[in-house]
């Protein structure tokens, strides 16, 4: 008997640290998820530790139980949807899936659909991403540069291997990997689902316009 009631014990322990766990995951989302918003509607500078602790009906002392500073809160939402985003675009480009011509079509749908979903963040990212990928000094930079590596590493390969198949269009493979980024990047920064809270707004271009626009610019 004591043994099984040692057993029951341990169990009833292990379901409330797993609810522990739970709740102290949900509570920091929830922190990054009102970061978000705070950071992308009133910049670094101007946003407050405060702010996002009474969006997220936090303390400002819980935020420090999660976070070390504000700078630390920052970088972390970058981290978290880095950590949702690459899994994904591996995903797209991935060799043994379809044409290189169908991956990159993949690529434009996950790409937009990603910021679509996460709308708040896209809006920070489109703020910060060029200054930051140019800055040396802040945390943030180590936070993306791997990842932003990775990204572009994915996406050369998959021009290099479309050319390999006659399907894209001669050149440096990283150059047109950079350029089809840019224009992922300025579609995104026009995107109404991104950068306006307006439902009912329309897309300026379409989305099949977007990958006949690409289909013309790297496909032969």
């Amino acid at each position: 008997m004591a043994r099984t009631a040692s057993t029951d014990q341990l169990e009833k322990l292990s379901r409330r640290e797993q609810r522990r766990l739970q709740h102290q995951d949900l509570s920091r989302a929830q922190l990054l998820d009102a970061a978000e918003e705070v950071f992308g509607r009133k910049g670094f500078h101007q946003a407050t530790l405060k702010e996002v602790a009474e969006l997220a009906e936090f303390s400002v002392g819980s935020v420090y139980s999660f976070f070390d500073n504000k700078d630390d809160l920052f970088r972390q939402i970058f981290v978290r949807r880095g950590d949702e985003f690459m899994p994904g675009l591996r995903a797209a480009v991935r060799p043994d899936d379809g044409t290189p011509t169908e991956q990159l079509h993949r690529l434009v749908d996950f790409e937009i659909g990603f910021f679509r979903r996460h709308p708040r963040f896209g809006r920070l990212y489109l703020r910060y991403s060029s200054a930051t990928m140019m800055s040396a000094d802040r945390e943030i930079d180590a936070a993306m540069s791997a990842n932003y590596e990775e990204s572009m590493r994915l996406q050369a390969d998959l021009f290099a291997r479309g050319q390999r198949a006659g399907e894209m269009r001669p050149g440096d493979p990283l150059v047109l990997a950079r350029l089809f980024s840019g224009l992922m990047s300025s579609y995104q920064a026009l995107d109404p689902a991104v950068v306006s809270d307006d439902d009912t707004s329309e897309e300026r271009l379409p989305l099949a316009e977007l990958h006949a626009l690409v289909e013309r610019a790297f496909v032969v």
